[in-house]
């Protein structure tokens, strides 16, 4: 990649439109993280298995390297649309929606940039035809829903939004890690992210900015360093 990623460049845009869309796929990356961004991606193209041969799959099953090639394929042959939601986005989202209507409003969207008129998507909720009607619902273009539990191992189309939305996370994770050190993946799983989120919150009483403050690995170390420092007074 030539030059400094820039995430500004890649939210609430929609990139070049290079082919006439008539099928979408969509998936985001990050969803469970508890630091850095949610990224929801879709991917549109006239041809419902994309590329045949590109060797698309999930992008969990691939090596980032990988993944970086055929995000600059599939992004210079597909029409992409993209929303990066901050941590704080999601979390004053939060205060009044699920975090499931919240996915469902965000695919609508990527979906509305894209004017197919069939969609396939990656189902949030334990009910696959519930996530595709609250999507419908929110829609802003006339499109058929095909929502599916793991869409990207279904759909040649969502597992290429995959694979764009797990890159553009990957590299806002860079960024963060340069300007703060190695904050791990973001994944409350992950024990490096784990350590460095309590360390932050030991020092200074408070997640950092990237965190996602509402969820409950964070409740629950600010939690206990409250508790700790009631005791150091009794």
């Amino acid at each position: 990649m030539n030059g400094e990623w820039n995430s500004s460049h890649y939210s609430n845009i929609m990139l070049p439109v290079l082919l006439v869309r008539m099928f979408c796929g969509v998936d985001e990356a990050g969803k469970g993280a508890v630091l850095g961004p949610m990224v929801i991606a879709a991917v549109g193209s006239d041809h419902e298995d994309l590329l045949p041969g590109i060797g698309i799959k999930d992008s969990k099953q691939l090596s980032p390297e990988k993944r970086d090639s055929l995000y600059e394929e599939i992004t210079s042959t597909c029409s992409t649309a993209l929303r990066v939601v901050s941590a704080g986005e999601i979390d004053t989202a939060r205060e009044s929606m699920t975090l499931n209507v919240l996915l469902a409003r965000l695919h609508a969207a990527v979906i509305t940039d894209l004017s197919p008129t069939l969609a396939y998507v990656d189902a949030c909720d334990v009910i696959a035809e519930r996530h595709g009607h609250m999507v419908s619902n929110f829609l802003g273009c006339e499109c058929r829903i095909v929502a599916e539990h793991h869409a990207d191992e279904l759909f040649p189309l969502v597992s290429a939004a995959s694979i764009v939305a797990k890159v553009v996370r990957d590299r806002e994770i860079e960024l963060l890690k340069a300007k703060y050190g190695n904050i791990g993946s973001g994944y409350p799983s992950d024990q490096r992210t784990v350590d460095f989120l309590s360390a932050v919150i030991q020092r200074s009483g408070k997640p950092p900015e990237f965190a996602r403050a509402s969820w409950k690995t964070v409740e629950k170390m600010i939690t206990e360093r409250e508790q700790v420092s009631i005791l150091d007074f009794s």
